[in-house]
């Protein structure tokens, strides 16, 4: 006959001197204590810890003990749910056989692991961040690609635009006095372009110098007007 007592007696002792500064009895009857498991420090020093509590069962260990997290830092509610799925699972596997070593090292690899995702997580995002930004840096050294749609929006506001301004100009003229013009004078102020040229002779003084040394005398010319051949207009060629 199984002396259920003796192996639990046992057990406890070899737990107590395994886990001395992290191993708390709660009563005695029954037998109930806590063990804090703590993961290995991640590159920045995080960790994460789990409190289990165990309660043994009269007939263990041919039936798994109780458990609970009796407390957690650092845990999400799914890293406490695969903790107890691995509980369940590793207390089917070892049913009569003392366990609580088996169960506190099965958890102590799980918060391990645990530290390895969040290390893993905290690089992705890193990552993420990384691409994020060369993406933006790349939008904005490209600019805004055009097309069809954009121009003719950009068109809109800018024509919108546009005539807000011609309004404001007009509303300030009126409002310092200045007559608005209507299309005729607007026409007949302009029209001054037509006699510019005029004008540039009046300042001239209507005076025009003529250099005569580019003119042949007509009297060194060899002319016959009676010659019926003669053509006066044939002068200006043959100078060319």
């Amino acid at each position: 006959m199984t002396d259920y007592a003796e192996e639990q007696r046992n057990e406890l002792e070899a737990i107590e001197s395994i886990y001395p500064d992290s191993f708390t009895v709660l009563s005695e009857d029954p037998t109930s204590f806590t063990i804090t498991v703590t993961s290995d420090a991640g590159e920045n020093g995080e960790t994460v810890e789990a409190t289990l509590k165990f309660t043994y069962v009269g007939k263990y260990p041919d039936e798994p003990p109780l458990w609970e997290l009796h407390s957690q830092e650092n845990l999400e509610d799914n890293d406490m749910e695969d903790i107890f799925t691995l509980l369940q699972q590793q207390a089917e596997e070892n049913l009569g056989m003392v366990m609580i070593f088996t169960l506190v090292t099965a958890v102590q690899d799980k918060l391990n692991e645990i530290v390895d995702v969040m290390k893993n997580r905290r690089e992705e995002e890193k990552r993420q961040k990384e691409r994020e930004a060369e993406e933006a840096e790349k939008v904005q050294f490209q600019g805004t690609v055009v097309t069809i749609e954009n121009f003719l929006a950009w068109k809109a506001k800018f024509e919108l635009e546009m005539a807000e301004l011609r309004r404001k100009k007009q509303k300030e003229e009126e409002q310092a006095g200045k007559p608005k013009l209507s299309g005729k004078q607007l026409f007949e102020r302009d029209h001054n372009l037509d006699t510019s040229d005029i004008q540039f002779l009046e300042d001239g003084g209507n005076s025009v110098e003529v250099d005569e040394s580019l003119f042949q005398d007509i009297e060194d010319l060899d002319l016959d007007e009676d010659d019926p051949n003669f053509d006066p207009l044939e002068l200006g060629s043959d100078e060319d």
